[in-house]
Formats: C-alpha cells, sequence, structure tokens
C-alpha cells in the first residue's frame, strides 16, 4: 500500500526517544537526505535538480534539532522551521504544531497533500503527532510506552490512531532508519526512497540518514 510521507514517534525498550521520517514517492523518487549539523535537508539528487522546478515542495528541512539537543523537529515540509523556532522561543509544543500546521494549511500541489510532523521533547518525555488536511487538523500527545511506536501519513493514513501503532524493536538511530524504511508494518508500506531518524542520546539526539535504493513496488 502506498502512503507517502510517513512520521513517527517512538520509545525504546530502555525508554529513549525517537522520531522517524520516511521519503515515499511515485511521482520525485530521485531524492536524498543530507546532514548539516543538526538540521536535516530533503533535496534532489544530482542531475535531478530541475525537479524543483516542477514542484516546489520537494525540498525542505526535514528535520531540526533544537534547544541544546533537547527537542527534535521532524517532518515533511517546509513547516519544520516555524515549529522549531515556536518551540524555541517558549512556545509549547501542542501550540506550536498546531498554530504552524493551521497557518501553512496543506500543500496545494494536485494530491492536496498533508502536512505531518512528529515531534519529541526529552525534557518532557514526550511525543508529538500532527497532521492538517484538506478537512482537518489534528494533534495529539502520544501515550508513548516502552518498545512501541506511533505514525501518521500523507495519505490512506493520514489520520491520528492509535491503531497507527506496533512494536519498535530499533535500538539505534541506524537501525531506526531500518525499521522505518521496511520494517514490520512499514515493510508493507511501498515506494520507500528516505529515512531521517533522531535518537535521544546523553548528549542530545543520534542522527542517521539512510538512502535507499528506488524499489518500484
Amino acid at each position: 500500500m502506498y502512503i507517502g510521507r510517513i512520521v513517527s514517534v517512538a520509545q525504546t525498550e530502555d525508554g529513549r526517544l525517537c522520531a522517524m521520517y520516511r521519503v515515499s514517492s511515485r511521482s520525485f523518487p530521485n531524492r536524498q537526505a543530507v546532514l548539516n549539523n543538526n538540521k536535516v535537508s530533503i533535496i534532489p539528487m544530482a542531475g535531478y535538480e530541475t525537479d524543483i522546478q516542477k514542484n516546489p515542495y520537494i525540498s525542505y528541512n526535514c528535520l531540526r534539532s533544537i534547544l541544546e539537543g533537547e527537542v527534535a523537529v521532524l517532518s515533511n515540509g517546509s513547516h519544520t522551521d516555524p515549529i522549531a523556532e515556536k518551540i524555541i522561543n517558549g512556545m509549547p509544543t501542542r501550540d506550536a504544531i498546531a498554530l504552524t500546521l493551521m497557518a501553512l494549511d496543506f500543500e496545494k500541489d494536485d494530491y492536496a497533500t498533508p502536512r505531518i510532523v512528529a515531534v519529541v521533547d526529552k525534557a518532557e518525555g514526550s511525543g508529538w503527532l500532527g497532521v492538517v488536511r484538506s478537512d482537518g487538523l489534528e494533534v495529539r500527545r502520544m501515550d508513548l510506552k516502552p518498545g512501541r511506536f506511533f505514525y501518521v501519513a500523507t495519505y490512506e493514513e493520514n489520520f491520528i490512531s492509535f491503531c497507527h501503532s506496533g512494536v519498535f524493536p530499533a535500538m539505534s538511530a541506524d537501525e531506526a532508519c531500518s525499521f522505518i524504511l521496511g520494517g514490520g508494518v512499514f515493510a508493507e508500506r511501498t515506494h520507500p526512497i528516505t529515512a531521517v531518524t533522531a535518537m535521544a542520546s546523553e548528549e542530545g539526539f543520534d542522527i542517521a540518514i539512510q538512502n535507499s535504493p528506488v524499489f518500484a513496488k
């Protein structure tokens, strides 16, 4: 099943927070994730730079680690930065997500693609999911428990539900990338392109990237 982009919040078996993002794409598969300090950007691969002229939504910062590694924000679009900036300036996570999603709204492309976001906060021990669609907006603090994850996607599974969850086996950021690309329920979610994850550590967040080969499934 194709569900597009995916964000997820999770907790490892030993209680560490993790946020994950997966790019799944049928229209623009030639993209990659690039790490620059505490930020990860989704950009076209070499030779496909002109794709941005076809769709302005395909390149953006998908991850920000902020407040000296206390909070990680992951999303499928340009809303990553304003959500992060609002949290930096003291706004509660719920309000930062809701205000930004309401202001920017869903993407005005041919598919009315929802904007989705995951935020994990080490100080609060919290994991949040948010989504704005053409028919509504949801923001929820998820009831995280050791060894469990929750997710929301841009298509089909584009509403926040405790049914969109499962067992989370990963114990490192690299393992989390592999998991969201093709582990558990995500093995049945097609067209994986790239995964980006942030897993809590003693010194902030360990950030990992896996640029997956494109398989037509």
